[in-house]
């Protein structure tokens, strides 16, 4: 099993920026990739991001493209979400999970192992 930590979260005023971070332990070597949600209140998860650990290779929810970028430490099994230019919308707790399939990146029945989630809120 994989344990994911996400860190990060926090209040800030439009148009600032949060970096969020994932930190993953245990059975890391059968995570194919890291994916970023974001939840509101009596909403589904909805896909943010999603990183394949392996090569690198990074999607984008049409709303974070430009916006939100990806990146990852393998030594400290990290995945970092840097978000920049943040909106009102943007508020939500978000979580990471870890896929260990190839496909599907968007699909949260694909994620086996969640975060706890971090709480971004968003100011107008």
């Amino acid at each position: 099993q994989v344990q994911l930590v996400e860190s990060g979260g926090g209040l800030v005023e439009t148009g600032g920026s949060l970096r969020l971070s994932c930190v993953a332990s245990g059975r890391t070597s059968t995570t194919y990739s890291v994916g970023w949600f974001l939840q509101t209140a009596d909403e589904e998860r909805e896909f943010v991001a999603s990183i394949a650990l392996g090569n690198g290779r990074t999607g984008y929810a049409d709303f974070a493209k430009g916006r939100f970028s990806l990146s990852k430490d393998n030594e400290k099994n990290t995945v970092y979400l840097d978000m920049n230019n943040l909106k009102p919308s943007d508020t939500a707790v978000y979580y990471c999970g870890a896929k260990s399939r190839d496909y599907g990146r968007t699909l949260t029945r694909l994620y086996g192992e969640w975060g706890q989630g971090t709480r971004v809120n968003v100011s107008s």
